[in-house]
C-alpha cells in the first residue's frame, strides 16, 4: 500500500493507493500535516512506501517522520522517470508537470497526450506515442488574471469567477468577467487546435483546481480528471519501487 504526499504553498494533499486504485484522499492546511498523517496511518496500517512531492521547502521534521515510518522517496529531477525526457532544462521542470506526464504515460500508453493543468498557472504538456515528453507551455491561470487586473491598475476591483457571463459586458465588472473567462477558454481551445494539427489522434486531459469550471465551457472534447496528478505520483512511486 502506497502513500503519496503533494505539498503545495498552503495545502497538503495525501492519497493512499492500493496498487493503482485510489483508496483515500485528504486535503488540508499545512498546520494539520501531522494530524492527517496520523489519521491515515491508523486507518491504513499496511502503508509501506511514501513519495513526497513539494513545490516549496519541506519542513525537515516532516521528512524525518515520514522516513521513520515508511520507505521514503522524494520526487526531484534525479529520481528515475517513467518517460523519456526531451525537455532542454530538466532541472527546471516542476514536480507537478513530471507527475502529470507520468500519469499520461501510465494511463494512455502509445498515445499522443496533451495534459492541461488549470491551477495557479495553466500548464500544457505533451507526451507523444513513443513515450517522449517534448515540453509544452505555461500561462497565467484564472485567479491570476483577476489578481493581475486588480494589482496593476488603480480602479479595477478583485473579482471571483461567475457561472453566467455575457460575451458583451455592459459594465466594467461584466467586461472584466467576459475578458477573463472568454479569454482563457478561447486560449485553451486555440492551443488544443494547434496541438491537434501537429499530433495525430490526440488525447486531451484537463485537470487542476479550475478544471470543472472550465471544462463545460470548452469546445474541444476532453477528459476531466481531478486526481490525475496524484495518480501520476503513485505511478512514479510504483516504478521506483521496482528498480
Amino acid at each position: 500500500m502506497n502513500l503519496v504526499v503533494d505539498i503545495g504553498n498552503t495545502l497538503v494533499k495525501m492519497a493512499v493507493f492500493q496498487g493503482d486504485v485510489l483508496i483515500k484522499k485528504k486535503t488540508a492546511l499545512k498546520q494539520n500535516f501531522f494530524k492527517n498523517l496520523e489519521e491515515l496511518d491508523q486507518s491504513f496500517p499496511d502503508i509501506k512506501d511514501v513519495l513526497v512531492s513539494s513545490v516549496s521547502k519541506t519542513p525537515p521534521k516532516w521528512l524525518q517522520k515520514l522516513q521513520e515510518d515508511y520507505k521514503m522517496y522524494v520526487l526531484d529531477n534525479e529520481l528515475p522517470q517513467v518517460f523519456s525526457n526531451f525537455y532542454a532544462t530538466p532541472k527546471t521542470l516542476g514536480n507537478d508537470r513530471i507527475a502529470l506526464v507520468s500519469a499520461a504515460s501510465k494511463l494512455y500508453p502509445s498515445q499522443n497526450v496533451l495534459v492541461i493543468d488549470a491551477g495557479t498557472c495553466i500548464t500544457f504538456d505533451i507526451i507523444n506515442s513513443k513515450n517522449e515528453y517534448l515540453g509544452g507551455a505555461i500561462s497565467p491561470g484564472l485567479q491570476m488574471r483577476y489578481q493581475a487586473m486588480n494589482t496593476f491598475t488603480e480602479n479595477l476591483p478583485l473579482l471571483e469567477p461567475e457561472e453566467d457571463v455575457d460575451l458583451v459586458g455592459n459594465t466594467t465588472i461584466k467586461s472584466m468577467q467576459s475578458g477573463v473567462i472568454f479569454g482563457i477558454t478561447s486560449e485553451i481551445d486555440g492551443v488544443i487546435s494547434m496541438y491537434n494539427s501537429q499530433f495525430k489522434d490526440l488525447t486531451i486531459i484537463l485537470t487542476g483546481g479550475d478544471s470543472q469550471f472550465l471544462c463545460k465551457r470548452l469546445k474541444n472534447s476532453i477528459f476531466a480528471n481531478s486526481n490525475f496528478l496524484l495518480q501520476g505520483l503513485n505511478y512514479i512511486l510504483e516504478f521506483n519501487k521496482s528498480q
